[in-house]
């Protein structure tokens, strides 16, 4: 069963397409990752589908409910996290939840229990009273989370809720999200953090508002990437992806941080092949490795087809 049906969906911005006929399908209680690069359309989407932003044309039935002619019915149905925390800063911790449960009309009993629960989960027992500013970015997040789900919607919708934290607070965000998912909630994440993604049950990828690949972590790795990755550790790295460039084992380069991944064809003889030619032109290769494919070095891969054609 689905909770999310978007067909042909498109939004223009005058002469902008920001979001541009993409066709997809959530399934109910699944963490969906939205991948993509800044500026590249998740944000608008997600915006259409919570019923907030009219699409220019098609549609999205979301928990049952057209995004073109039900957005009130959608939004009953839905929770939502902005990129910006969706939190008053003047408030304390209780006031913030008691402003989203009044929102939601929650009854005095369901706000009781709704209050523990959150307050348990943003690791808050204590803190009730403190302002919502004075507190960290992790915790900050796992309250925004709460209150966006305070009222036990079918569907939410977390839109780059892990930007600005830091990895030990993102880890344990995601553990809260497939808490979430197990008790049957469907989970709808965008994200720039492609690392990410191994978390989630099915994935989109999209590029300058083109859906341009989807499936889960494994198939998109296997399906796209079919040569082997190799990850190349060495000095002067710009100096080395010239170098390998010109070769004809070579399919793609990329930089990954201090290091190289080559994408390399039949024309690749082995790591000596490598190694030896770097070498020759003076730089030092401390490390040369065959390595399982990243979702970013998916995302790379095909934005880099879109772009030479």
């Amino acid at each position: 069963m689905n909770s999310i049906e978007v067909h042909n969906l498109t939004k223009k911005f005058g002469n902008f397409t920001s979001v541009d006929n993409i066709t997809f399908s959530v399934k109910k209680g699944e963490v969906f990752g939205f991948l993509g690069a800044n500026g590249a359309g998740k944000s608008t989407t997600i915006r259409m589908l919570c019923g907030i932003l009219p699409p220019t044309s098609g549609d999205a039935i979301v928990g049952g409910f057209s995004i073109k002619s039900q957005p009130d019915k959608v939004k009953l149905k839905i929770g939502y996290m902005s990129q910006k925390f969706s939190l008053y800063n003047d408030l304390t911790v209780e006031e913030n939840i008691n402003f989203f449960a009044g929102i939601y009309g929650l009854s005095k009993a369901l706000l009781e229990e709704r209050k523990k629960w959150i307050i348990s989960i943003a690791d808050l027992k204590g803190r009730e009273n403190l302002l919502t500013s004075s507190l960290p970015g992790g915790i900050k997040q796992r309250l925004a989370l709460g209150t966006a789900v305070i009222h036990k919607p079918e569907i939410v919708f977390l839109d780059e809720p892990t930007s600005g934290v830091d990895p030990i607070a993102r880890r344990n965000f995601w553990e809260l999200i497939n808490s979430l998912s197990e008790d049957g909630t469907t989970v709808v994440v965008t994200t720039h953090h492609l690392e990410e993604a191994e978390f989630c049950n099915n994935i989109i990828l999209i590029d300058s508002g083109k859906l341009i690949a989807e499936g889960n972590p494994k198939e998109l790795k296997t399906k796209y990437l079919k040569n082997k990755i190799l990850e190349i550790i060495c000095d002067q790295v710009i100096e080395g992806i010239e170098i390998l460039a010109k070769e004809p084992f070579t399919e793609d380069l990329n930089i990954f941080g201090n290091s190289i991944h080559i994408t390399v064809n039949s024309k690749y003889e082995g790591q000596t092949q490598i190694g030896q030619l770097l070498s020759e032109k003076g730089i030092f290769v401390r490390q040369i490795s065959e390595i399982t494919p990243t979702l970013e070095d998916v995302f790379i891969h095909l934005v880099d087809k879109r772009n030479e054609k």
